[in-house]
């Protein structure tokens, strides 16, 4: 057992923008300190029985997420594990604080320029069908970074998701986790 696993009282919360990984890291991270592993989104569309963008073009965004808030707050109260929020979800001051209060949170940083390549083909991201999906990024990344950076721990994300994971850990055995 990892010796970050074996001190993991609090759920990881990986935070950033969309494109950032969390959700590719955040699986292989799991299996690093062998614990369970949960997405935001993926438990609000199973909630919901629709799909984010569905739920953005019937419901709204607000609507979103106020259900988004709930999701979080529901996978901070199971047990201990790896939990990856949606972009905007660390933006939100309310699921912020549930965020930091109850987790050990941690920014995957990863530059605009990258994010653009990795979502060029992405169909399934509603904030990006606004306007052009490059200045569109780039706008969304300004604005969040401010509240990205009160997360606990700050990785470089711009790399292969186990290396990633593999710094995360290293992270957090550093700060006795």
């Amino acid at each position: 057992m990892s010796p970050a696993c074996s001190r993991a009282i609090r759920p990881i919360t990986l935070v950033g923008m969309m494109g950032a990984g969390k959700t590719r890291v955040g699986m292989r991270l799991s299996i690093r300190l062998e614990l369970p592993f949960a997405d935001s989104d993926e438990a609000i569309v199973r909630d919901a029985g629709r799909t984010i963008r569905e739920l953005f073009e019937q419901d709204g965004e607000a609507a979103f997420r106020a259900r988004e808030h709930i999701a979080i707050e529901q996978l901070l109260a199971g047990p201990a594990g790896v939990i990856a929020a949606g972009g905007g979800a660390f933006a939100m001051a309310a699921t912020r604080e549930l965020i930091l209060r109850r987790s050990r949170s941690i920014w995957l940083d990863v530059p605009v320029e990258r994010l653009a390549e990795r979502l060029a083909a992405a169909k399934d991201r509603p904030l990006l069908d606004r306007h052009d999906p490059n200045t569109c990024l780039a706008a969304l990344a300004a604005a969040r970074r401010p509240f990205y950076a009160l997360a606990d721990l700050r990785i470089d994300g711009d790399a292969d998701p186990d290396i990633v994971a593999e710094r995360i850990e290293r992270a957090l055995n550093e700060l006795g986790r």
